[in-house]
């Protein structure tokens, strides 16, 4: 699978690194040309790109700049794509938005709201990146960490769920995008090594 990954922190690095790892062709683009990231090529085996030109170059996409710069994801060459969310909100990085504060909206959603042609799946969010480069386990492992994800699109979920897999995790399907809540910053799944059977428990039982 080919998939762009908008956004070349921590984030969009690491999951480009077991994307690739697991057999994945990769692109990863940020905002400030793809000239800063020669070294990424080599390194982790990816191709690298604008944001544009890695949003056209996916079968899927991956969103993984802060949240508030979710505007400048490109929006017609991902219409009709699964793309990835892997945001979080953070107010002292990205400024108070409203409709997060008064919860009545989440980040998934707002980003939905931007890619409106888009299939938005909620997922990679709730997991620090060190944790995802080394907590990967074989399936069946009795310590094998799950991860929530979220949408409203059953083939967006399952593309998701088989990157959890691939990369060593279990996966909970936590309903439809607007339950992202349920595992945003803050809350008692968020972040928190679980296995599936304890997460399912935590986020059936999470309050907003």
């Amino acid at each position: 699978m080919k998939i762009g990954i908008i956004g070349a922190g921590f984030v969009g690095r690491a999951i480009g690194k077991l994307a690739v790892r697991s057999g994945h062709h990769v692109m990863l683009s940020n905002s400030r040309g793809p000239e800063t990231l020669f070294s990424l090529r080599p390194g982790i085996g990816c191709e690298i790109g604008t944001a544009e030109e890695a949003a056209a170059f996916g079968d899927i996409a991956v969103v993984a700049v802060p949240l508030a710069a979710y505007r400048s994801v490109p929006v017609a060459p991902l219409a009709g794509k699964i793309v990835i969310d892997t945001d979080n909100y953070y107010p002292e990085r990205d400024g108070q938005i409203a409709e997060l504060d008064s919860k009545a909206t989440t980040t998934s959603e707002l980003l939905a709201r931007h890619l409106p042609r888009s299939r938005i799946v909620k997922a990679f969010n709730a997991i620090t990146m060190n944790d995802l480069e080394s907590d990967g386990r074989p399936a069946g492992s009795p310590d094998r960490r799950a991860l929530p994800v979220t949408s409203n699109d059953a083939e967006a979920k399952a593309i998701a769920i088989t990157l959890y897999d691939e990369f060593g995790f279990d996966a909970v399907d936590a309903g439809p995008l607007q339950e992202g809540w349920r595992f945003e910053r803050g809350t008692p799944a968020y972040c928190v090594p679980l296995g599936k059977s304890k997460l399912e428990r935590t986020l059936a039982s999470t309050i907003r």
